[in-house]
C-alpha cells in the first residue's frame, strides 16, 4: 500500500487549495477568448497540441513508463518523458509508480482513484488536489531510477510545459508579425494553444480514470470494472479500450480489434518503421481473432 503522508490536521484528502491554485485558475482560460477573439490558426492549434501531447501520456507515460509495452532508445525515453511532461499532469516517474499501484488495486479500497469506490468526483480531480499522492514511489519504479535525467524531469516536471508555452507565444507572435492576414496574434495563440489546450487534455485524460470504470461494455471478466468505450478511446488515443487494457496491461495495442480505433498504436507502429521504437507487445491471435476468444463476454 502507498505510504500516507501524515499532515497536522490528519487529513490528506482535502483539497490543498493553495497548492492547487494554478490549476483550477487554468480553467478560467475559457473565459479569454471574450477577449482575444478566435482564429483558425489558433484553434488548430489547440487541436493539435491536444493530440501530441495526449501522445505523451497514453505513449510515453502509459504503455512506456508504466507498462513496458515497448522499448525504445534512451534519447527517445527523453523525448517521450519531456513530451508527457509538457502536458502539466506531473512527471513520468511520479505518474508511472501511481499508475503501476492503480494496477495492483484496482477498483479495491487501496486505488488511487476508482469511482466504485469513491465516487466521479474523487476519481476524476479530488485525487490529484489533494495531499496523499503528491510523493513519487520510488519502490515501484526501480528501472526508471538509473537515468538522472529522468529523475531530473521528475522533479522538475513543470518546465517542459512553461518551455512550449513560450514557444507557442513566440509562434504566436511570429504570425501576428510576418502573416498579419491570418488573424492571429501571440495572446491568441498562448490562450488557444496552450491554455485551453491543456484544460481540455486535463480532462481527457482523467476520464479515463472516472467514466473508464463506469461507462461501457466488458468483453473479459476483469477483476475490476474497467470497460470498453469507442467515445473515450476517440478522446484518449485508444485509451478507451479500457477493458481490454486491463485484461492484458503489458499490450501496446489496446484495440484488440480491427474496429478499435487505437490512435496510440498507430503512431507507434509509424515510429517502429522509422527504428525510433521496437519490439511492440500485441495480443496473442486467439485474443485478437474474435472467432477463437475463449472467453464469454461479461455483461
Amino acid at each position: 500500500m502507498l505510504e500516507q503522508p501524515q499532515l497536522k490536521d490528519g487529513n490528506v484528502d482535502k483539497v490543498n487549495w493553495l497548492s492547487s491554485t494554478p490549476f483550477f485558475a487554468m480553467h478560467l482560460a475559457f473565459l479569454l477568448p471574450i477577449w482575444v477573439g478566435a482564429s483558425w490558426v489558433a484553434v488548430l492549434t489547440c487541436v493539435f497540441l491536444y493530440y501530441a501531447r495526449m501522445f505523451g501520456i497514453t505513449g510515453g507515460y502509459h504503455r512506456y513508463f508504466s507498462h513496458a509495452s515497448y522499448k525504445t532508445s534512451r534519447a527517445f525515453q527523453f523525448f517521450l518523458a519531456w513530451l508527457g511532461c509538457s502536458s502539466m499532469q506531473k512527471g513520468p516517474l511520479w505518474w508511472a509508480s501511481l499508475h503501476r499501484h492503480h494496477h495492483a488495486h484496482s477498483d479495491q479500497e487501496e486505488d488511487i482513484h476508482s469511482p466504485l469506490t469513491r465516487g466521479f468526483w474523487w476519481s476524476h480531480v479530488g485525487w490529484i488536489v489533494c495531499n496523499r499522492y503528491n510523493e513519487t514511489k520510488w519502490s515501484l519504479v526501480q528501472n526508471f531510477t538509473r537515468y538522472p535525467e529522468l529523475v531530473w524531469m521528475n522533479k522538475y516536471h513543470s518546465v517542459p510545459g512553461f518551455v512550449l508555452a513560450g514557444v507557442v507565444f513566440v509562434f504566436g507572435w511570429f504570425l501576428e508579425a510576418f502573416f498579419p492576414g491570418l488573424g492571429t496574434d501571440r495572446w491568441q495563440m498562448l490562450v488557444w494553444g496552450w491554455l485551453i489546450s491543456t484544460v481540455v487534455l486535463y480532462h481527457g485524460t482523467f476520464t479515463i480514470n472516472s467514466l473508464a470504470h463506469v461507462f461501457g461494455s466488458r468483453r473479459y471478466p476483469t477483476k475490476d470494472g474497467s470497460r470498453n468505450n469507442f467515445w473515450l478511446a476517440l478522446i484518449t488515443m485508444g485509451e478507451g479500450w479500457h477493458n481490454n487494457h486491463h485484461y492484458l496491461p503489458s499490450s501496446a495495442r489496446m484495440g484488440f480489434r480491427w474496429y478499435e480505433i487505437d490512435l496510440s498504436l498507430y503512431v507507434l507502429t509509424m515510429l517502429s518503421w522509422v527504428g525510433l521504437v521496437w519490439d511492440l507487445k500485441k495480443p496473442p491471435q486467439h485474443i485478437a481473432n474474435p472467432a477463437a476468444e475463449p472467453l464469454a463476454r461479461a455483461s
